[in-house]
């Protein structure tokens, strides 16, 4: 039987014994296999009428002993009520940070339709496709080395650097890494305003990888690690540099102005766009072919910085969602405020009401309120986004003084008004706000009103070291650039435009094909 226990037959035969077929004695049935002896009949029956008897009861009772041990099991691995809490409360701090990088992720889309209406429209193709390389070296490059620099944890880590975490790999921190990407990707999308209409694609794709790679992740390291040497997130107060340390909520200094001010030391050694500035020290304005498409942009980038600025909380528990709403409405009134004052600014020095001084008065008021948006009240952030678009205006005007060209206006929005950004922190701040946003030294707050000079004086040294910073390595890398590959395209491609000859198509076949620019090269 293929090595199975043979079942006893009633006529006393067991199948599959080796020796063969065995009788048993009169009168007698065959013992269960095993037992070795034969039993009388009445015996055995007497015996299988009691097991079938306890049959069912032992089967009861065995039941109720698994059901028991499942059940305890089950209990033994649900979590409890903290632990449900917890997790929960890690969730929802998640989520909230991958939405805000969304939205600041979405910017891109802002500034692609920004940029690209305030260029002509040969070049249109050439500064969109800027846009969408940035988001894709940025992303690369920030993984491999730019959070690492920014916010490596090794022991080689120091205040001015940091070292660690390339080709970033922690589960803990993706959502981190997501959110600190997308402003990483904004800081270089601003430079490629300043430089639009006559930059070679090659020169753009050194820069971009250097500034995002290296430039933007020190400066982050400096004021948002807690190793950086300006940072107000020490982990012991007594090491702040002075007062609460550089504060700079969600980046005026470290995104925007890093961006602004890399672009103008661009613009400066690229120089002015062909026709830009006649003799005689004559400016000539040169339009860009869509003010529909730049206004679509410009609320986007709206929309982006409610990602941008309420997302810097960084969580909505322990106290974060009421300052983010408190975040959000400081943002939305200084926008509101540059836009309202880039009007007035706009009719009465040019008599005019210029909708492209109303796209960049708004955006300077959203730069501007950047850094101290949760540290201020309402009230100041009308006043400080009304000043920074009177800061931006200016800067437009010095600009072109010195006969430095910006397509776009991306140093006077992002370097000039995010600089008074940062200053506005010391001015303004509130102790409650100081207090409300998490910084050790809620005494030390803005100097009208009351707070003393300290923290002035710390905005102005974190603002004086990124500029040093940026500045010197930018010059350094545009310069390496314009002696070796070349910044600029030749003057016929310029006049023809960049999406023709750089990229071999016209972003409006539909009109013919692009002409020459709006001004000749003498003019």
């Amino acid at each position: 039987m293929g090595g199975k226990r043979a079942v006893p037959t009633v006529s006393g035969i067991r199948r599959g014994f080796p020796e063969g077929p065995r009788e048993c004695p009169p009168g007698t049935l065959p013992a269960p296999w095993g037992a070795g002896k034969y039993q009388r009949g009445n015996s055995t029956m007497e015996r299988r009428t009691w097991l079938r008897r306890l049959h069912r009861p032992l089967g009861v009772l065995g039941g109720a002993v698994l059901a028991m041990a499942v059940f305890s099991a089950a209990a033994a691995q649900e979590p409890t009520t903290e632990e449900t809490v917890a997790d929960l409360v890690a969730a929802l701090d998640t989520t909230w940070l991958l939405v805000a990088g969304f939205l600041v992720f979405f910017m891109q889309a802002g500034f692609a339709m920004l940029t690209g209406g305030f260029v002509r429209s040969k070049n249109t193709a050439n500064i969109l496709m800027k846009n969408m390389i940035d988001a894709c070296v940025g992303g690369l490059l920030f993984w491999a080395v730019g959070y690492g620099i920014a916010y490596g944890t090794s022991e080689s880590s120091n205040g001015f650097i940091g070292m660690g975490d390339f080709f970033f790999n922690d589960t803990a921190g993706f959502a981190g890494w997501f959110f600190q990407f997308a402003f990483a990707a904004a800081a270089a999308t601003i430079v490629a305003g300043s430089l639009a209409e006559r930059l070679k694609f090659s020169a753009y794709l050194v820069y971009t990888v250097v500034i995002t790679g290296f430039i933007y992740p020190v400066v982050v390291h400096w004021a948002w690690d807690v190793n950086g040497w300006m940072t107000a997130f020490k982990e012991d107060p007594a090491d702040l540099l002075m007062a609460n340390g550089y504060i700079d909520f969600a980046g005026s200094g470290v995104v925007h102005m890093v961006g602004g001010w890399a672009g103008l030391v661009g613009a400066a050694l690229l120089g002015p766009r062909l026709g830009k500035y006649g003799p005689g020290g004559r400016i000539n304005a040169i339009p860009g072919h869509n003010i529909s498409i730049a206004t679509l942009g410009m609320f986007i980038l709206w929309f982006g910085w409610y990602g941008f600025n309420p997302g810097s909380t960084l969580a909505l528990t322990g106290g974060g969602a009421e300052l983010a709403a408190k975040v959000a409405v400081n943002t939305t009134l200084s926008a509101a405020a540059g836009g309202v004052a880039a009007v007035l600014y706009s009719k009465v020095l040019t008599t005019r009401y210029d909708p492209g001084l109303l796209i960049n008065g708004i955006l300077a008021g959203l730069v501007a309120i950047t850094a101290p948006c949760a540290t201020v009240d309402p009230w100041a952030a009308v006043v400080i986004g009304a000043i920074g678009s009177a800061v931006m205006y200016c800067a437009v005007l010095l600009i072109d003084q010195v006969r430095i060209d910006d397509p776009v206006g991306a140093f006077p929005v992002h370097g000039a008004a995010g600089l008074w950004g940062v200053i506005a922190v010391g001015l303004f701040s509130t102790e409650a706000g100081i207090e409300q946003a998490g910084y050790a030294e809620p005494g030390k707050y803005g100097l009208l009103l009351g707070g003393g000079s300290e923290q002035l004086v710390m905005q102005l040294i974190g603002a004086a070291s990124i500029i040093a910073w940026v500045v010197v390595t930018a010059f350094i890398l545009f310069f390496g650039i314009k002696v070796t590959i070349g910044l600029r395209v030749p003057p016929e491609e310029e006049e023809k435009g960049l999406d023709l000859l750089e990229h071999g198509l016209d972003s409006y076949p539909d009109f013919g094909p692009t002409g020459p620019g709006v001004f000749s090269p003498g003019a």
